[in-house]
């Protein structure tokens, strides 16, 4: 299914991703060579798994909480707040809470 083109438009960005019971669910809205902003809806206890990317990232909780974790070092981030994670730093994520968040990566 193509996702509906969302430039030129006004949007709430709460309802552009749903949560899923057991689930993380993903909708992108800006995919570049030169990076990607992609909406995440996480079930409580669902995750990432620790991985490195090529790009500087920015983390935007829209609502619930998390417990971001960077070279080692666990951060908890809740609604309204942003964390960067640096280009090629080992990171994870885990929803201590039902949490949706927006990934604005940019390419290095």
């Amino acid at each position: 299914m193509k996702s509906e083109d969302l430039s030129g438009k006004v949007a709430l960005m709460q309802g552009l991703v749903e949560y899923q019971s057991g689930a993380v669910v993903s909708r992108t809205l800006i995919d570049k060579l030169t990076g990607t902003i992609t909406l995440f809806a996480f079930d409580k206890g669902q995750g990432l798994s620790e991985h490195t990317t090529p790009f500087d990232a920015l983390v935007y909780i829209l609502d619930g909480e998390a417990e971001i974790t960077i070279s080692g070092r666990p951060l908890q981030v809740k609604k309204e707040e942003m964390l960067i994670m640096p280009a090629n730093k080992p990171h994870a994520l885990k929803a201590t809470s039902r949490f949706k968040m927006m990934l604005v990566m940019v390419k290095s």
